[in-house]
């Protein structure tokens, strides 16, 4: 009995320490400018100015209206994996995180960026 009652324990606590992980990968990273120029430069600044404010469904809609409107922005995507990782949609935030990193080979901010590293894990 101790010892299904100690792997019972062991588990639960595997589970927490694995669900704060997940909940703590954005926690830090903040959304990218699209580059000058780029026609994702259009709603960044708004999606940016909601993301900081938590308003994560407005912040998701003009995210993905930039990566719409160029599908070849590493930012865009990268900005998008941000807000679904907040909104927990881990699945559809990896597939973002690997196209910005596919696209974004020159920009040191994703390659080097800590969460994408994580899903796609680096």
């Amino acid at each position: 009995m101790k010892r299904i009652l100690g792997a019972v324990v062991v588990g639960l606590c595997a589970m927490f320490v694995f669900a704060i992980s997940w909940a703590d990968m954005g926690k830090s990273a903040m959304p990218l400018k699209a580059t000058t120029g780029s026609k994702a430069e259009q709603h960044v600044s708004e999606g940016i100015e909601h993301y900081g404010q938590g308003h994560w469904d407005v912040a998701k809609k003009h995210f993905s209206e930039d990566a719409k409107a160029d599908p070849q922005s590493a930012e865009a995507h990268y900005d998008v994996a941000l807000v679904l990782d907040k909104m927990g949609d881990h699945s559809g935030a990896t597939e973002h995180f690997k196209k910005a990193y596919e696209l974004g080979k020159s920009n040191a901010e994703i390659q080097t960026s800590d969460i994408l590293k994580k899903h796609l894990k680096m």
